[in-house]
């Protein structure tokens, strides 16, 4: 089985999670780990070496690299990408989190996303809705939407909810991939996506990882022990000792330097990908005024244009992220492993490797992406408490137990 994850940082619902794919007869766990990035487009509270080993330590079996332009993208490449990567490693069933929809109400939401009447709904309602989400809940509800979600009358819910959303985005690409695997949708335990409110279950604190993350700004590595496993808390505790922990002021200013160095150029961010409708004009005049990334995006945000969106434009600008980066991962980087599993590796459909050096070198797709995750993991090196070199993406070592 596998599982499409951040772990920023791993708790103990992440821990449930994978238990219970266990549960549900998973002889292996791969997961396709965000590398890099966040689909949040900011940087990962933690370097992914010790988000995989953390995973690892739960009961996960391989770590696979989700790299960082996919990681940073719109739901549906993001979802497409982790669906490509596990696809690729042998995967038969992918497990998600889904906050009302079983798999089969998922699967048969994809399909009218991915059929013609959809497509035709949606462009008619584009030019009535005042964003893409509310075009998009019309459209589908046109299409025959609301019958799938009926009786529970959860379809405007559902379409926006995040983990819904998600889930869907999960089963089209597994359509539209042709991958053959099952989708799990497994409820979230203890708290909702987001959610600021702790809860306590089975004698066990559960937190979203957001609330751990700012936990964590405030008060430090401690404060999140209650709600993840221990060995977890140890590599935290030890991360933090190390300094590897986000330096969010550091952040900022590494991303407005960028930025500002990039908008003293000719037409500085036409390239950028997700670009459109003069976006690249509103991000240089905004990038000119901006004293801290939130007002960067504070500046960019409309109803048109949501915030996590305008979000990961801003950090596909500061790394140079362009349309060329919007196809599906060409190579599995393993990560972290049991090495009772890497065997399993043996007859996967990309090349696979515990090196990305080794790995940039098996075609021009896989050097452009190699390069990519490159970038962000030097930008990422610089923001930490204790800032580190450049290069940790090629000589960081694979995880193994």
């Amino acid at each position: 089985m596998g599982i499409i994850a951040e772990y920023d940082p791993f708790h103990n619902g992440h821990a449930w999670q994978i238990e219970a794919a266990q549960r549900q007869g998973a002889a292996r766990v791969i997961v396709a780990l965000s590398c890099g990035a966040t689909q949040r487009g900011g940087l990962p509270l933690i370097p992914e070496a010790v988000r995989a080993r953390a995973a690892l330590l739960a009961g996960a079996d391989l770590v696979l690299a989700l790299p960082a332009p996919c990681a940073c993208s719109g739901a549906e490449h993001f979802a497409a990408s982790g669906v490509a990567v596990l696809a690729a490693a042998g995967c038969d069933t992918l497990v998600c989190g889904a906050e009302t929809l079983t798999a089969a109400q998922a699967m048969a939401a994809a399909k009218i996303l991915l059929s013609p009447a959809y497509e035709k709904a949606l462009r008619a309602a584009l030019g009535e809705a005042r964003s893409f989400a509310a075009a998009r809940e019309q459209a589908f509800l046109a299409a025959g939407g609301a019958e799938i979600l009926a009786p529970a009358g959860a379809a405007a819910p559902s379409l926006r909810s995040p983990n819904d959303n998600l889930c869907i985005e999960y089963a089209k690409a597994i359509l539209r991939q042709n991958t053959g695997m099952a989708l799990c949708t497994l409820p979230r335990v203890g708290v909702g996506h987001g959610e600021a409110q702790a809860a306590q279950i089975g004698g066990k604190a559960y937190a979203s990882a957001s609330r751990l993350r700012a936990l964590w700004h405030e008060k430090g590595a401690h404060a999140v022990a209650a709600y993840v496993p221990g060995p977890a808390f140890a590599l935290y505790a030890q991360a933090e000792k190390q300094g590897l922990a986000l330096d969010v002021h550091a952040a900022d200013l590494a991303l407005l330097s960028r930025l500002r160095a990039k908008a003293a150029g000719a037409a500085p961010f036409s390239e950028v990908r997700g670009v459109s409708e003069g976006l690249h004009h509103a991000l240089e005049k905004a990038v000119r005024t901006a004293v801290t990334a939130e007002q960067l995006c504070d500046s960019l945000t409309t109803v048109r244009y949501p915030r996590a969106r305008m979000r990961r434009l801003v950090l596909d600008a500061a790394l140079g992220y362009t349309a060329a980066l919007d196809m599906l991962p060409p190579y599995l980087h393993v990560l972290a492993a049991r090495r009772a599993a890497l065997p399993l590796l043996a007859d996967a459909r990309l090349p696979a490797d515990t090196s990305l050096a080794r790995l940039e070198k098996k075609s021009p797709a896989c050097a452009a992406f190699a390069e990519a995750q490159s970038r962000a993991a030097d930008f990422g090196a610089l923001c930490r408490r204790s800032p580190g070199p450049m290069g940790l993406a090629y000589s960081t070592p694979c995880e193994l137990l």
